[in-house]
Formats: structure tokens, C-alpha cells, sequence
């Protein structure tokens, strides 16, 4: 008796790991270019536009990896304690433990006395890992890596950030700032399309809440730099 197939979770995780991706380089995309556009708007000092925008890249990829390794480390501890208490729950009361799983196949549509067939074969099979798949959802051999799930947040932020710290210092003084408009409202459209295809969601509107919200973000930046170098701040 299989409740879910391994096949489905591990495309699962990677939907999640790729949807995470998407997100960090969207991250990225976003706070680098408000970031060189705004200084941008200041000075026309190439110097100054990449040491602000290299800080930011660097920044923000160590910031987005201690957070991701923060979070998935909270997680992998809950799911390791989630764990124990399984063991300790098998080990002190098996026989109950069975009628929990007997009855939890029960609540899936699974008829009475095929649900305890079941619940016996997966117990004899390996009792703990089927009450962490039905009960929990959790595979004890699969847990989340926090320095993976670091690597992979700071790799996705640097990758986005890239882009409109390239077009910005690659072009000349009169058209970085267009050329970096249009080089971040384009990958932010590409990345809200590939981020509804992931989910399901539509696609035109998942791209355009992106290209809105970050010509709003660069515009922001852009009138904010322009003012502070205007009246001498910067």
C-alpha cells in the first residue's frame, strides 16, 4: 500500500527548490537595481555605481543565505524532534501506534479492513517511515540541507543581481539608466512567467504585478537619487 508516490514528492521538492530560486533572483533583480539606479540618478560616476552596486550583490547574497540557513536549520530541528517522538511513541505503545495508522488510512477513503491490512504490511515493512509519510508527511532520509538551501538562496540572489549591475556599468553614461529600465522590467516579466508556470497560476498576471511593482521601485530610486544629488547630499 502506497500513500503517495516518491515519484510526485521528489518532483515536489524540486517545484520548491526551483520556485525558491525564482524568487531569490527575483530578489536579487529588484534590490540591486533600485540600488545602482538610484545612485545613478546622484552621480554619473561609474566607480561609485559599481562600489554601491557590488556592495549590494554581496550584501544581499550573504544576508538572503544566513536567512534561508536560519530558517531550513529551524526546520530540519522541528522535523528531527518531530521525529524522536515517533520513535519513542512506537517503541512505548507499537500496538496503538498501529490502530493510529489503521485509522488514519481509514480517513483517506480507504475501507476498514483493508486499511488495517495495510497498516500492518507498512509496519512490518518499516513502521517508522510509514507513520512519518501518513502521519507527518515526513521522510527521515530526505530532510532539507540548511548549507544547500543557503548556497542555493545566495546563488539565485547573485545570478539576479548580476543582471542590472551589467547593464549599468556595461553601457555608456547617457543610456545606462534606460538600458537597465529595460533589462530589469524584462527579466522580471520572465521571471514572473516562469514563477506562475511553476504554481499554476496565470502567467500575464503574475508578470505584470512584477513589472509594475518594479518600474515603481526604480522609478522611486531613480527620483530619490536625482533629488540628493541636486541639492548637494551626494
Amino acid at each position: 500500500m502506497v500513500v503517495e508516490e516518491p515519484h510526485a514528492a521528489v518532483t515536489s521538492q524540486k517545484l520548491n527548490w526551483l520556485r525558491a530560486g525564482v524568487l531569490g533572483a527575483n530578489d536579487g533583480i529588484v534590490s540591486v537595481a533600485s540600488l545602482v539606479v538610484g545612485v545613478a540618478g546622484a552621480t554619473n560616476d561609474a566607480s561609485a555605481i559599481a562600489t554601491a552596486g557590488t556592495a549590494a550583490l554581496v550584501g544581499g547574497a550573504i544576508s538572503m543565505a544566513l536567512g534561508e540557513y536560519v530558517s531550513v536549520s529551524s526546520q530540519r530541528d522541528s522535523e528531527r524532534n518531530l521525529i524522536a517522538i515517533e520513535k519513542d511513541e512506537l517503541r512505548e505503545d507499537p500496538e496503538g501506534e498501529l490502530d493510529e495508522l489503521a485509522q488514519m488510512l481509514q480517513d483517506r477513503g480507504i475501507s476498514a479492513p483493508t486499511a488495517l491490512t495495510a497498516a500492518k504490511e507498512m509496519t512490518e515493512h518499516d513502521a517508522l517511515a510509514a507513520h512519518l509519510e501518513v502521519e507527518l508527511g515526513l521522510d527521515q532520509d530526505d530532510l532539507v540541507s540548511p548549507w544547500h538551501a543557503a548556497f542555493s538562496s545566495a546563488a539565485a540572489f547573485t545570478v539576479g543581481g548580476l543582471l542590472p549591475l551589467l547593464a549599468m556599468l556595461l553601457t555608456t553614461a547617457d543610456w545606462r539608466v534606460a538600458v537597465t529600465f529595460v533589462a530589469v522590467l524584462v527579466a522580471l516579466a520572465l521571471t514572473g512567467t516562469i514563477s506562475a508556470s511553476i504554481g499554476g497560476g496565470r502567467k500575464v498576471r503574475a508578470a505584470g504585478r512584477l513589472v509594475i511593482g518594479g518600474a515603481l521601485a526604480l522609478a522611486l530610486t531613480y527620483a530619490i537619487g536625482q533629488l540628493l544629488g541636486t541639492t548637494g547630499v551626494v
